[in-house]
């Protein structure tokens, strides 16, 4: 009765935070202190509520982990939700708000497209060990806890940054193309479109007297914010309310998100080509119908929570909605946390290095390393080193049938907001069989022509993924890339030719041509002609800010799905069944016509990793769950 009457009061509780007769406390975002009623007001006065201020309810220690990601940390109510600051690895270099980084003599860094087409080579070369699954559910997972609308402003907002207005607009920071590019010398191009990141200063959450600080919609926690939302209302519209289920719709034997069944599908499935063409997911966040890879991972997710679901319903047929659902969304986000802590990151990073680290666990069993003091953020580097996996993303999608026979190839930049494309002549089956089949690009030097020159697609006509990013790295005044060889292996670099344990010979004469002085690197830059760590496939300063903030989200997550101690915590037997769970096994239980697969899918097929039947890869078994409560006889899974 203890669990049952626990559950009960989680559910009163939540339908206190829709119905609003809890009271709620009103928090500024950016400082997270609380706020009077009169300050609110003047942000209504501002229209700046929405990204400035925060409505949490008072905390419940017993609660489990709210959708809105508020009172994960019971010090600091605000911190876990979305619209908060990130932490910085190393303090920001700040010019004055309007100004990019400057070199250590005061003069502009040299052009951003530049230093792309010097450091990066253009090219596909595919790698011999991980597929298109790794990119596909990396870029899924990022979606989690980062954001992707400074698109969304250059592309639909602001298109004049490479007119004429707009070398006035401060929102627009356009990367100049060189007049020797490589690509466009013999062309009249010289500007690719970009704006500055949104941050709490260019939002009128704080003054521009402050380093400039970014926004981000998403929750700082792996919680799976990019499938089920981060409001109650957002959430709300995604509920069947029946069985603990998403809202779906079958057609033609597959189960989808829903979709729009009105023009505004043309709005945000922009690539659509109809009559053909029409799906397109309502869920809440147009993102989930925006690149590739995270529009599969939403559809294959969303299906995985249903799937847990009605498993869990056929096993206790006593529990209602509520339970099942939130049961089933508890077992999902632990879904995820084990293939992405266990076997993606081990596939990049090295296992035996994250055991060292403290990142994996080397039992099965339970760990708390919780820490109150650490407060559950993202952190500025994570966000933007973690873009160096543009130079492994392929910009071919290869597609395949269930017998491995390949069929065709599509362009991924112009799959972007075309969901419709998937729900066609069985698409979706042959890119989910390219998906575990396909290799990812190699890890190198290079970057594909697409990421490099179209990573938008038609959305807009040139774009230079990389060097944006490295654009974006100076506006918020990420620190110089020696700095962060500092801070993660000591060292102490003066001179380039102090770089030779870490870069290679010919690439530290590159660097020469570009960097004045060594102090001067970017960031993106140094990861991008970096060595790889041993026993990894990683650059060693991406390998060491990937480890500091993966330790960071277990230690600060309150609600982490190893804890013992939590709310709602599994029971050891529940635990031990997660520890099952497969970027493999998804594929089986969710993917279209997956019968095969090799078990260990981030990885190609081949000797030691063949390809099998599905009923031979490890499952969770849901029987674990089992409520001795539920007094009616139960179907085994």
């Amino acid at each position: 009765m203890i669990l049952i009457s626990r559950y009960q009061l989680f559910y009163a509780f939540l339908l206190t935070l829709v119905t609003g007769t809890a009271t709620s406390v009103l928090y500024d975002s950016y400082s997270g202190k609380i706020i009077t009623p009169e300050q609110y007001k003047g942000h209504e006065k501002d229209n700046t509520t929405f990204w400035c201020t925060n409505k949490i309810q008072p905390c419940n220690p017993t609660e489990g982990r709210r959708i809105d990601g508020s009172c994960n940390n019971l010090k600091h109510p605000t911190r876990g939700a979305s619209h908060t600051p990130a932490y910085h690895v190393l303090p920001v270099v700040f010019e004055g708000y309007d100004n990019p980084r400057k070199s250590i003599r005061g003069d502009d860094l040299p052009l951003s497209r530049k230093v792309r087409t010097t450091l990066l080579l253009e090219g596909r070369v595919p790698d011999h060990q991980i597929t298109h699954l790794v990119t596909y559910f990396w870029v899924f997972m990022s979606a989690d806890v980062l954001s992707f609308h400074d698109s969304i402003n250059y592309l639909t907002w602001k298109t004049h940054c490479c007119e004429e207005r707009g070398k006035t607009d401060p929102a627009c920071i356009s990367i100049t193309i060189p007049d020797d590019d490589p690509v466009h010398r013999f062309t009249s191009e010289g500007c690719l479109a970009l704006t500055r990141p949104f941050t709490f200063q260019s939002s009128g959450c704080t003054g521009s007297n402050h380093p400039p600080e970014r926004i981000v919609i998403s929750t700082p926690t792996f919680d799976l914010s990019q499938l089920y939302g981060d409001t109650h209302e957002i959430l709300l519209k995604k509920q069947s309310f029946k069985g603990g289920l998403l809202k779906h719709e079958t057609v033609d034997g597959r189960v989808w998100p829903p979709s729009f069944n009105s023009s505004e599908r043309f709005r945000v499935c922009v690539l659509n080509q109809p009559p053909k063409e029409t799906r397109c997911h309502d869920i809440g966040e147009e993102s989930n119908n925006g690149i590739l890879g995270t529009n599969l991972f939403t559809i294959w997710m969303w299906r995985h929570h249903n799937h847990l679901a009605t498993k869990l319903a056929a096993i206790n047929p006593c529990w209602d909605d509520e339970r099942l659902f939130y049961a089933a969304r508890e077992v999902n986000i632990a879904t995820a946390m084990q293939i992405f802590f266990y076997e993606l990151h081990p596939t990049i990073l090295g296992k035996e290095n994250l055991i060292q680290e403290g990142v994996l666990s080397a039992t099965s069993g339970f760990r708390d390393i919780y820490n109150e003091d650490v407060l559950p953020q993202v952190s500025l580097e994570y966000g933007f080193s973690l873009r160096w996996t543009h130079t492994i993303q392929e910009g071919i999608a290869k597609m395949y049938d269930a017998n491995g026979n390949y069929l065709q190839s599509m362009r991924i930049a112009n799959l972007t907001t075309r969901t419709g494309y998937l729900a066609v002549d069985d698409h979706l089956d042959q890119l989910t069989q390219g998906a575990f089949r396909q290799a990812a690009g190699n890890i190198d030097s290079a970057v594909d022509p697409d990421m490099a020159e179209s990573g938008l697609g038609p959305l807009l006509r040139l774009t230079d993924l990389p060097a944006s990013d490295l654009q974006k790295n100076r506006y918020l005044g990420i620190a110089p890339y020696v700095q962060y060889r500092k801070f993660c292996f000591g060292e102490v670099i003066n001179t380039f030719d102090e770089l030779v344990h870490a870069i290679d010979s010919e690439k530290i004469e590159l660097l020469k041509e570009l960097y004045s002085d060594v102090k001067d690197i970017d960031l993106m830059a140094g990861i991008w002609v970096e060595r790889a760590i041993s026993d990894g496939r990683a650059p060693a300063t991406f390998y060491c800010l990937m480890v500091d903030q993966l330790l960071r989200t277990i230690v600060s997550d309150r609600h982490w799905y190893e804890r013992p101690n939590r709310p709602n915590a599994f029971t050891i037997d529940q635990l031990q069944e997660i520890r099952n769970a497969s970027i493999a096994r998804l594929m089986c239980d969710v993917g279209d016509k997956v019968t095969k697969i090799q078990p260990r899918a981030f990885l190609i097929p081949g000797p030691g990793n063949e390809i099998v039947s599905c009923a031979k890869i490890p499952r969770i078994n849901l029987e674990a769950w089992t409520d001795d409560q539920c007094i009616f006889p139960h179907v085994p899974t």
